[in-house]
């Protein structure tokens, strides 16, 4: 008998995608998938290219028991495809960095290696993230820290409506401190839609 994992908390159909969905992450049945992708070169920025499977169970056994820190599997069409961890920055070494304000939520995200190339496959995980996360009437604001070196995720962030505020130092990294208030993002959907 398997065992059934939990039920998606978000769910959205995509024209041209398919269905991306987020649900709880499992720490039997995900761990793991994650290790395969947090040990390749892509990942580096995720700080567990070394990691053992232990390693990864160990640190999302951390994640799950924190009380203030959860990651979330993402699928597209039922199969894993990216990661997503929402935590509240009052928690976390980036509250130290500058003033947390009620409402602020902190985001992680990872993409797995693709099996097929997709075009618009990561804004639209991007896209569900952060419509997940603002269906949250208590979410006003989402914040991130990418380190400085991953301009990709910069600019991705940049084109979701994130704006940098500063660069701060963190325990693993340097980064870009960057915010993004629901009318920002609102607006950069606007405007990505328009083209």
């Amino acid at each position: 008998m398997t065992r059934a994992l939990p039920e998606p908390t978000y769910r959205r159909f995509v024209a041209g995608i398919g269905t991306l969905s987020l649900r709880p992450f499992d720490l039997t049945e995900d761990v793991t998938t994650l290790h395969g992708w947090v040990t390749q070169p892509y990942a580096r920025y995720w700080g567990l290219l070394t990691a053992s499977r232990a390693d990864v169970y160990a640190e999302y056994l951390r994640i799950e028991r924190s009380g203030h820190h959860r990651a979330f599997l993402g699928e597209h069409d039922g199969r894993p495809a990216f990661l997503m961890e929402r935590y509240e920055p009052a928690y976390d070494a980036v509250g130290g960095t500058y003033d947390v304000a009620p409402g602020d939520i902190g985001m992680h995200v990872l993409v797995a290696p693709p099996v097929a190339r997709i075009s618009g496959f990561t804004g639209a995980v991007f896209e569900t993230i952060l419509d997940s996360l603002f269906r949250d009437p208590l979410v006003d604001r989402i914040v991130v820290e990418p380190d400085v070196r991953n301009t990709k995720i910069q600019a991705l962030n940049e084109r979701m409506g994130f704006r940098k505020h500063s660069i701060v130092d963190l325990p693993d990294k340097q980064a870009w401190l960057s915010f993004c208030t629901r009318d920002q993002y609102a607006e950069a959907t606007r405007m990505n839609e328009a083209g």
